[in-house]
């Protein structure tokens, strides 16, 4: 298969416990078998400022204005110092999150108004849209029992069902409004039947 002269951005998306993290190097590692550069980044986060804001973010209360304001300052440095740089040296980029999660976690999950995160999109990148975002997407008592059985849970993890059936449907709304780039992974699969998927859709761009 010849590689597309067109670098590719692609976002994985989901809520907390859907499992979408543990595919990030499966979909690099298949792309780098096509003899295809990837760089493999996140949000928040994936520059030493947006790190520094992601401790912020993920541990400290704050107004809910004042979150998805500094989500989109710490994607602003994000797009300039690393996924626009990558974009034109011919890299693919692939985010763990992106601006749908902001959408989803502040507007659905928080009920920021969508307005007003559409013009932060407008403002921060409005030239720039994922080539393909991957939803895994897990009912929520899937979601909250990988959640009981991991790590420590950071302040979003922390929040109850009724938040997270918020971010689940902000998320399951914008890939019914934007069908041509999400792809709806059933992450209650097995690893073995996710990996499968995941590696169709990767074969058909």
């Amino acid at each position: 298969m010849s590689t597309p002269s067109k670098p590719k951005f692609i976002t994985f998306e989901g809520i907390d416990g859907a499992g979408k993290s543990s595919h990030l190097s499966f979909v690099a590692d298949l792309l780098a078998a096509r003899g295809i550069r990837v760089t493999s980044t996140r949000e928040p986060g994936g520059t030493p400022l947006g790190e520094q804001l992601r401790t912020v973010l993920l541990h400290q209360k704050m107004h809910l204005e004042t979150e998805a304001l500094l989500m989109f300052a710490s994607r602003r440095e994000h797009l300039a110092q690393v996924i626009e740089p990558a974009l034109a040296r011919g890299d693919w980029v692939i985010s763990d999150r992106f601006t749908d999660a902001t959408f989803a976690y502040q507007g659905g999950g928080r009920q920021l108004p969508v307005a007003k995160l559409e013009q932060l999109e407008q403002w921060v990148h409005p030239h720039l849209q994922p080539d393909l975002t991957l939803l895994f997407d897990v009912p929520l008592d899937v979601a909250r029992a990988r959640l009981d059985a991991t790590r420590s849970l950071d302040k979003f993890e922390q929040e109850q069902n009724d938040f997270f059936a918020g971010v689940r449907g902000e998320y399951l709304r914008r890939a019914a409004q934007f069908p041509a780039r999400f792809r709806i992974v059933d992450s209650t699969q097995s690893m073995a039947q996710v990996r499968a998927a995941l590696t169709a859709i990767m074969a058909s761009l």
